[in-house]
């Protein structure tokens, strides 16, 4: 259960919070320890399908490769595309947006998304693989960008960086004995999560941070406890031929190619279906998880 205080944190209402960043469906705002969340609205979590359908299909066209850097690297380009598309989709009837594989999308990220912070709430709150959420009773506090305030009512603990953000640090300052340490962290936390029943679909390393020596996860819209789902994942896993490229490792890893083949042989000897079922708390073949 997370920590109930009387009131929220000083730094929280004392300064205008940092913009830290953005997903699909929610933008992140933080103090120094502290960080609160934004849902994003339908209209923006449709602007952004489109926009990164648009991009996975036509970022090779584009020149002195901007594309591959924005889907690497989203910036205030992205933004101002969201907003642009936003306003587009105002004005177009909806049934043009929101319809085929976009409307597709939508539904099993929206569903996706309620179930994993469900699981996350029951399986996951008091374990060291999530950061610490306390709540207190509603506070106004001002955020950079629009809209410039909030009303909060909770606040998640807030990360020393992304396990993406660690390992490329770690990589440029030519650390890569530190670099394998994190990533062993990172599949030592997975194995965790199989002994507690549950399964991050999502498993990029921006989706997991960093608080003193331990891996959490960030976005639990990822995880699940479907064997249907899972088996489906660990089967496309399986084909995968290097994984820490898969993963976006390949720049962190390109000087020190050692590091990189211990690493996909370990990933490959864990990630699979008879791993998975030896981890797991019971048979997850046995029954379907509803």
């Amino acid at each position: 259960m997370p920590r109930a205080l009387p009131h929220a944190p000083e730094e929280l209402t004392r300064e205008r919070l940092t913009r830290l960043g953005e997903g699909i469906g929610k933008v992140v705002y933080a103090s120094e320890h502290w960080v609160v969340k934004r849902e994003r609205s339908p209209g923006e979590v449709v602007a952004l399908i489109i926009i990164w359908k648009v991009l996975r299909r036509w970022a090779h066209w584009l020149p002195f490769g901007w594309g591959e850097r924005l889907l690497k690297q989203p910036s205030k380009a992205i933004q101002l595309l969201r907003v642009i598309t936003e306003a587009a989709i105002a004005v177009i009837p909806k049934s043009v947006w929101y319809t085929t594989h976009v409307a597709e999308v939508l539904r099993v990220y929206r569903a996706r998304d309620r179930r994993g912070e469900k699981l996350a709430q029951a399986h996951l709150a008091d374990t060291s693989l999530v950061p610490e959420v306390i709540t207190f009773p509603p506070a106004t506090v001002l955020v950079g960008g629009w809209p410039g305030w909030l009303n909060v009512r909770e606040a998640t603990e807030r990360v020393d960086a992304t396990l993406d953000r660690r390992i490329s640090d770690l990589s440029a300052a030519g650390d890569f004995e530190g670099v394998e340490a994190w990533l062993e962290r990172f599949l030592d936390a997975r194995q965790t999560g199989w002994q507690l029943g549950l399964f991050s679909i999502d498993a990029h390393l921006k989706n997991f941070g960093v608080i003193g020596d331990r891996v959490v996860l960030l976005d639990t819209g990822g995880i699940t406890n479907r064997w249907t789902d899972i088996s489906a994942k660990l089967s496309k896993e399986e084909q995968v031929e290097a994984p820490h490229i898969q993963l976006g490792l390949g720049p962190a890893l390109a000087r020190c190619p050692d590091v990189a083949r211990r690493f996909d042989e370990r990933w490959k000897s864990l990630v699979n279906r008879e791993s998975v079922i030896r981890h797991w708390p019971d048979d997850p073949t046995s029954r379907i998880h509803t």
